[in-house]
């Protein structure tokens, strides 16, 4: 069995610790990203001009190949 020094085994607890806080911090931004879009699509939804529909269904239609392409376990945790 391999046993590390206690520097060495103090930089692997560093390096593991950042390495989860890169990950939850890279799941809120997408998150948030995706939660901003929602909200500007439902809002083109809401208003009533043409242009305003037309790119929120251009926006809707990205937003479901991203869906498909990428899916939802990029978000799962």
């Amino acid at each position: 069995m391999f046993s590390l020094d206690p520097d060495t085994r103090q930089q692997a607890l560093i390096h593991d610790a950042a390495r989860a806080s890169a990950e939850r911090q890279r799941r809120e931004a997408i998150d948030d990203f995706w939660r901003d879009a929602d909200a500007v699509l439902q809002r083109c939804l809401q208003d009533g001009t043409a242009a305003a529909a037309r790119s929120a269904r251009r926006l809707q239609a990205r937003l479901a190949r991203h869906w498909r392409h990428r899916g939802a376990s990029v978000l799962e945790g």
